[in-house]
């Protein structure tokens, strides 16, 4: 990849920032040491047709090179670690791809679901209704995921593309902090926000919310 640009939102409220998902696409790049450029987008342009002919749906991320746009976090991660060994090797693609997909599919919906209904919805009486399910079901995944994990500092003994997603799905929880029940996911999450890569991810997406926030943030 060459020319690579990165699109994100310009501001989310304090509560979101570092969880939405071009974190995810800046750390792999990062890791896999590709130059790119950030660009933003707000909540009204997301919706203009220049935008939609990036992503459909107006989301983010998006990454534009030469050989085209990308969307959806995961397929751009996985389109970045096919170029770096170090993130996808080669005696461990399959398992890889398979953590990859249980991040996004398995561990990431349940959380994802309590983050929304504590921080959109934590007023409303059916969140409060929905949230001891949810609770549950978010606590089931993360004991099985900590039972996987067990004393492996990654998910499949060296850091890979996947814990790049999985550990992105985990934030999603820190506003409960759920993991301090779990203390291999903690311990998991706290090794893998102490990478240099993952640092500098955070700072650039920061540095973008700090340059765009309303006057009154």
């Amino acid at each position: 990849m060459k020319k690579i640009a990165v699109w994100g939102f310009s501001w989310v409220p304090p509560f979101a920032q570092g969880l939405v998902r071009d974190l995810r696409v800046r750390w792999a790049l990062e890791e896999a040491g590709l130059a790119y450029e950030s660009r933003w987008i707000d909540a009204a342009e997301r919706h203009s047709e220049t935008y939609r002919r990036k992503h459909p749906f107006g989301m983010v991320p998006a990454l534009e090179c030469e050989d085209g746009t990308l969307i959806e976090s995961g397929a751009i991660v996985h389109a970045i670690a096919g170029q770096c060994e170090a993130l996808m090797p080669a005696g461990l693609r399959a398992e890889t791809l398979t953590w990859m997909f249980a991040a996004l599919n398995t561990v990431e919906p349940p959380l994802w679901n309590l983050f929304v209904l504590d921080q959109l919805h934590g007023d409303e009486a059916w969140a409060k209704l929905r949230r001891s399910g949810a609770l549950d079901e978010a606590k089931d995944r993360l004991a099985v995921l900590s039972g996987w994990l067990g004393d492996r500092e990654y998910l499949l003994g060296r850091f890979t593309a996947a814990d790049i997603l999985m550990a992105t799905a985990l934030r999603f929880v820190r506003h409960a902090d759920l993991l301090a029940e779990f203390p291999p996911l903690a311990s998991y999450v706290r090794r893998c926000e102490a990478r240099p890569a993952f640092q500098a991810a955070l700072r650039n997406q920061g540095a973008g919310y700090l340059q765009h926030a309303p006057a009154a943030a």
